[in-house]
């Protein structure tokens, strides 16, 4: 329970929350489910009612123990969910690879990118997290929430928030809101990249210093002479003056191809 604690983990009791986080991606008979952070179990029983196979991930060894005897067909492993082998997962014949999980707070961006990365194993998820990171990752560009969390999630995935959960749905109750964000990998990224490394530094670095213009933010993210930046921003179709919060994907894409 300590370690739950450290990680800000609150565990789900209202089931008809469960059910309904599940039925966002629909297990069936044929599908793999790897659940993240079971803690008691709410969303694990109907995930095994409904899945093939479910492989639970649980960092707690007394939630370890406990799971084992309450669910014996799953597969419940202790690990670190940041960290675990995702890409080693394969695809059951006919059938899909699901994620569903109550992602801890404190851990909950790590381990969406460590998803994402992963994202060629991966089909779907049902990723329960704090409602402002959720309404970060699924954000459009314009606003004060659009950020690199929100870029190099969708480049690689539709993403949508798909359910609010109230404090009173946990068990102790968080002293904040919860969503769940509804997340479908697409076969290819969202734009054709030639160095994806070079676009993912492009991003970081223009909402490194958001409140700059992206040609200053670029500049002192890249250490590139700002000349040259504003050049290679301006031939890629974007103004140097706007902020990275204004720009789309495709305009990203853009500027790291002139900037490679």
């Amino acid at each position: 329970m300590s370690k739950r604690r450290a990680l800000g983990q609150h565990f789900l009791r209202d089931i008809r929350i469960a059910r309904a986080i599940v039925d966002l991606v629909a297990p069936t008979p044929g599908d793999l489910v790897v659940e993240i952070g079971p803690g008691e179990g709410a969303l694990t029983g109907e995930l095994a009612r409904r899945a093939g196979r479910v492989i639970a991930l649980e960092v707690d060894r007394p939630l370890v123990e406990r799971l084992r005897t309450a669910f014996p067909a799953v597969e419940v492993v202790q690990a670190d969910a940041r960290t675990w082998a995702y890409r080693a997962l394969v695809r059951p014949a006919g059938g899909r690879v699901l994620v569903v999980g109550n992602l801890p707070y404190s851990v909950a961006k790590p381990i969406l990118m460590a998803l994402v990365e992963a994202r060629t194993a991966i089909d779907e998820m049902a990723l329960m997290l704090q409602r402002e990171v959720a309404e970060r990752v699924a954000a459009a560009p314009g606003g004060k929430v659009y950020g690199s969390l929100s870029v190099l999630t969708q480049l690689y995935c539709d993403v949508r928030v798909a359910l609010r959960v109230p404090p009173g749905a946990f068990r102790p109750p968080p002293r904040v809101e919860s969503a769940v964000l509804h997340v479908r990998v697409l076969r290819e990224p969202r734009v054709a990249l030639a160095d994806e490394r070079r676009f993912h530094a492009v991003v970081r670095a223009a909402f490194g210093q958001r409140r700059k213009m992206l040609a200053n933010a670029l500049a002192a993210g890249l250490g590139l002479p700002l000349e040259v930046v504003r050049r290679k921003t301006t031939t890629a179709g974007v103004d140097p003056g706007r902020r990275a919060e204004t720009l789309t994907i495709l305009e990203f894409a853009a500027v790291a191809r002139q900037l490679s």
